[in-house]
């Protein structure tokens, strides 16, 4: 007897394995990916100007990389005894004027050379409201605790997301051209917009994606990450406590139809070996000597070896 309904899954013609480069741009439901892709000692970039929840955002900072153009004093603000831009999130927030243009340029570099060597770049879009500098007209990433009267609040139309999302593709190809883009949209409720505007943020997100990628069925892949939190896991058991977010279990569980989709099958017996290594790593020892101990670090010496000899770009922290 099923007990929930299953999200159909289709399988990439370009699945990612160790010879892939990864780049993850967009809300934090892409960290939780990069995060896992990471753990399993992939090569992947996450974020380097922080979570970006709307489209513009990350076009915004994709042209900037595209077109290798510096920020410059015009790109930051001073507020709160911090440097800000409303290029990124808080995360590359400084002390300083030098230090904030300092962050933002090597965050400008660190996409570039992301963009130009990867194999696959996963978007993760988390919402189509968009706050509006009033200012400059320019849509925010981030409005870093300013007055609400600085900006204007506004659900972009389908059509401007279209536009959006074809610009963003373009400067994705001019970057590294036949990039395989995989999309997505974030599975965690914005719901301080209110419940039904959160519905209506994702559909315009989702109607407008699809559109792109029905124009474009065979260079972009969907991977339905929202689809999954709502429909298949559709109970409060899988999200964290406030409600809105995804809990790990369910990040687990996304992660798991998420590999058997978008992961070369060839990788899993070495993405077992790394599991194997990695927890045994994050084992606290409560022993440092005798036969036991000993035990341990030769299996562990032995798994790292046979890994790093077939991937030389792996590494180990903690041994």
């Amino acid at each position: 007897m099923k007990l929930s309904t299953e999200v159909a899954l289709k399988k990439t013609s370009y699945p990612i394995d160790y010879d892939s480069k990864v780049l993850c741009l967009g809300s934090c439901f892409a960290e939780h990916i990069s995060s896992k892709l990471d753990y399993f000692k992939f090569e992947v970039t996450s974020n380097p100007f922080g979570i970006l929840f709307h489209p513009e955002a990350i076009l915004n900072v994709v042209e900037k990389a595209a077109k290798d153009e510096e920020f410059t004093a015009d790109d930051i603000f001073l507020h709160n005894d911090q440097w800000h831009s409303f290029f990124s999130h808080s995360r590359l927030s400084r002390n300083s004027k030098a230090e904030i243009l300092a962050a933002l340029n090597s965050a400008k570099k660190e996409l570039n050379m992301a963009c130009r060597e990867a194999s696959h770049i996963i978007i993760t879009l988390g919402t189509s409201f968009i706050y509006r500098n009033k200012s400059t007209g320019q849509g925010v990433a981030n409005c870093h605790k300013r007055p609400q009267d600085d900006f204007t609040k506004q659900l972009t139309s389908i059509d401007d997301l279209k536009s959006i999302l074809n610009h963003l593709t373009s400067s994705f190809e001019k970057l590294k051209p036949h990039i395989k883009l995989v999309f997505t949209i974030s599975p965690v409720r914005h719901i301080k917009d209110g419940i039904q505007e959160n519905q209506r943020s994702k559909a315009h997100l989702i109607a407008a994606l699809h559109e792109v990628l029905e124009e474009n069925s065979t260079s972009y892949d969907y991977f339905p990450s929202y689809e999954l939190m709502i429909d298949e896991f559709r109970d409060y058991r899988f999200y964290d406590r406030d409600l809105i977010h995804p809990n790990a279990l369910a990040v687990d569980m996304i992660w798991h139809k998420f590999k058997s989709t978008f992961i070369s099958e060839s990788v899993f017996e070495d993405m077992l070996k790394v599991e194997k290594l990695q927890k045994t790593l994050a084992h606290r020892q409560t022993q440092t000597h005798g036969d036991a101990f000993d035990k341990l670090k030769a299996y562990q010496s032995k798994l790292k070896e046979e890994l790093v000899k077939k991937y030389p770009f792996m590494s180990f922290e903690n041994l």
